[in-house]
């Protein structure tokens, strides 16, 4: 039997799972000295040109709809942390992505006629007192001229503070993809490569990414 899930209880939902899931990081701070900042990204050509109606955290279904997207259902979370390694509150986290197809949620990508159109394709969430971000979405898949990866621009007070991309750790289209590779530093790279790894026991079959983002300035700076 489908369960019909309203939007604001998922909305809940998910919240109380970034909640929830944050409990066990560290003391904001501890390990300033050890962090590196984030590499920025190009922004890319597909950053969405009409948002959707459905800009949360659930990428997965549109407003009250009950059908999902087609992909691996991922839980992909982190914490946006300052340069000195505190968390930033009042964070806008944005993603943007491919569909399970390698089609974007813009007019200019190819093969639009195709898109799942269950897949909203972008979604943005406010960071709490942890710093902690979560989206519900769909593990990256390549296309062509593309490894896999997911677009993120983190935004406070008005400006942006960072645009980069996350990507699967240890993928084989990693080493060929251009955008990767410009990154010539190999422990830079390695801050922007993320596991995607089964949720729990795995017996739900979704999977869980955690990517931590290290600002070069704070939202005041």
């Amino acid at each position: 039997m489908l369960e019909i899930i309203s939007f604001s209880s998922r909305r809940r939902f998910l919240r109380k799972l970034a909640l929830g899931g944050m409990a066990a990081y560290t003391v904001p701070g501890a390990f300033a000295d050890a962090l590196s900042q984030t590499p920025s990204q190009a922004e890319g050509p597909f950053y969405p040109d009409h948002l959707p109606l459905d800009t949360d955290n659930d990428l997965l279904i549109l407003n009250d709809s009950i059908t999902q997207a087609v992909g691996e259902v991922t839980y992909l979370s982190g914490r946006i942390l300052d340069p000195r390694g505190e968390p930033v509150r009042g964070a806008l986290v944005e993603i943007w992505q491919c569909d399970s197809k390698g089609v974007y949620l813009h007019s200019g990508s190819d093969g639009a006629d195709k898109r799942d159109k269950n897949f909203q394709g972008f979604g943005r969430f406010l960071t709490g007192s942890k710093g902690e971000y979560l989206f519900r979405t769909i593990k990256p898949v390549p296309y062509t001229g593309r490894t896999s990866h997911i677009h993120f621009k983190v935004k406070g007070k008005g400006k942006e503070l960072l645009t980069t991309q996350c990507y699967i750790k240890g993928h084989a289209g990693n080493a060929a993809d251009g955008l990767w590779k410009s990154i010539g530093d190999e422990k830079a790279r390695s801050l922007l490569e993320v596991d995607f790894s089964p949720l729990d026991d795995g017996t739900t079959g979704a999977l869980s990414a955690k990517f931590d983002i290290v600002l070069g300035r704070t939202p005041d700076a």
